[in-house]
């Protein structure tokens, strides 16, 4: 789930991209790029929808590799995998990019409720957090909303163990998750709850939905406060803690954790190239994260935006659709707990001219359309327009809708670069039910949408990178 900082992508609200969005085509522009390329787009769709390889090189990253959390031996498994099937596919200039990135371990982790009655609670340590000591951390339990209630409760935190019990609102098809009002205490809660002298912090899942199943993800220290211990908890436990002291209750957790910094190590962004027939030194980068987090498979996070890139390209090669630029797929490091492959590969590469870069990092659901952004706003709204008329030759998928800006957070580094970013919009509402879960896992893709997004981001790439003009020009 992520521009210039890590979070600040996914705290722009999907309403916020509603309300800039484009206004409609000029006539002159849209019919031409749906008559140049309509033979295109109908052979990439027809091939995309007929195979299914995106789906077997899935399968390969769950089944056989699993999680990619970085620093793990399995995240250089699947950097490995994915640069040899790459060449197996026949692609140019693959390649593995140094990158180091921080290597935080979980270790051994629980929570008990010893008070008012006895009883186990599911967590998950949020990536980042410091450990308690071997003993753990018994205190009571000070729940708040947000930080409006923690700062009225003053000197009441002092010695307790802080719960954020923050609802995230459920899906609504036109404003999207509402992820950005609820993550800001995964993100923040601890160094909130640290300043007004807790001894740890829980927040509530960032999730509408919920079996039981604590919802993970990164956290941040303000360096200006202690450190404390910080977990996810699940809503029905943040729910019943909520309810025990609503009721007067002095509800007690003891909180064992045994998270650890292990500091940097080495890890590799991995790319692969179709290289442009007349302006191959122009790029057009799709590719999605290779990293996930330490649970679950990270099937749609975001190993499912890493296989579609990664076939989107094999089958403009099979169909010997070269454009006048190149297509680079870029298998970013580091997104959960850092973006330093995304950063990375903008300092790497800043001297190179990219056309535009495209980074699915929403799941493999049924796409939509797309979100862009571009630092040259006239730039923008320029390719807005040109967007909107190739988004209608994805009719045959439902996947015309185009909002401006938005785009993702790997890509996000280009942005000063002055290249059009964008974000590949797929149906978003069960995404949060397994977003950063043990629930996250190749049963949940349906192998039909992960082709159709296949055939979305082949088209839209194939397009740009063919053009005579760089998109927004």
């Amino acid at each position: 789930m992520k521009p210039k900082y890590l979070y600040a992508a996914l705290f722009v609200s999907a309403s916020s991209w509603m309300a800039s969005a484009s206004v409609a085509t000029p006539e002159a522009a849209q019919p031409d790029l749906e008559k140049t390329y309509a033979d295109a787009a109908r052979r990439i769709r027809e091939t995309a929808l007929r195979e299914r390889g995106a789906w077997d090189k899935l399968e390969i990253l769950c089944d056989d590799i699993g999680h990619r959390f970085s620093g793990s031996p399995q995240l250089e498994q699947a950097a490995a995998w994915a640069a040899k099937t790459l060449r197996a596919d026949g692609h140019e200039n693959v390649r593995l990019e140094r990158v180091m990135v921080p290597k935080w371990v979980r270790g051994r982790e629980s929570l008990e409720m010893v008070a008012p009655r006895s009883a186990t609670m599911s967590l998950l340590g949020l990536g980042g957090s410091i450990g308690t000591p071997a003993e753990g951390i018994t205190a009571s339990v000070l729940v708040v909303k947000g930080k409006k209630e923690l700062l009225a409760a003053g000197d009441k935190a002092r010695g307790r163990i802080v719960l954020f019990n923050n609802a995230m609102p459920p899906y609504d098809p036109e404003k999207g998750s509402g992820y950005g009002t609820a993550v800001r205490f995964r993100h923040k809660g601890a160094a909130l709850a640290a300043a007004q002298g807790a001894v740890a912090c829980l927040v509530r899942s960032v999730t509408a939905r919920s079996l039981r199943s604590p919802h993970t993800g990164a956290m941040s220290y303000d360096n200006v406060v202690s450190r404390i211990p910080a977990a996810a908890v699940t809503i029905e436990d943040a729910e019943m803690i909520a309810r025990l002291a609503a009721r007067g209750h002095n509800v007690r957790l003891t909180l064992k954790m045994q998270a650890r910094d292990e500091g940097l190590v080495p890890s590799s962004n991995v790319l692969g190239e179709l290289r442009g027939s007349s302006l191959p030194e122009e790029f057009v980068v799709i590719g999605g994260h290779l990293d996930s987090w330490d649970v679950g498979q990270g099937a749609h996070d975001d190993g499912a935006g890493c296989v579609m890139a990664m076939e989107a390209l094999t089958v403009l090669r099979k169909l010997n659709l070269r454009p006048r630029r190149t297509i680079r797929v870029v298998l970013w490091v580091n997104e959960e707990n850092g973006l330093a492959g995304g950063k990375q590969y903008a300092k790497e590469h800043a001297e190179e001219k990219h056309v535009a870069a495209i980074e699915s990092d929403s799941g493999g659901f049924h796409p939509r359309g797309y979100s862009l952004e571009c630092k040259d706003k006239a730039r923008q709204d320029a390719a807005v327009r040109q967007l909107e008329a190739m988004t209608a030759l994805l009719a045959p998928l439902g996947a015309t809708r185009v909002v401006a800006g938005h785009s993702g957070a790997d890509v996000s580094p280009l942005k000063d670069s002055g290249a059009v970013l964008m974000g590949l919009d797929v149906e978003g509402s069960k995404y949060f039910d397994y977003h950063h879960t043990h629930a996250d896992t190749l049963d949940k893709v349906d192998p039909q949408e992960l082709q159709e997004c296949v055939a979305a981001m082949a088209t839209v790439a194939y397009i740009i990178a063919d053009m005579p003009e760089p998109l927004g020009r």
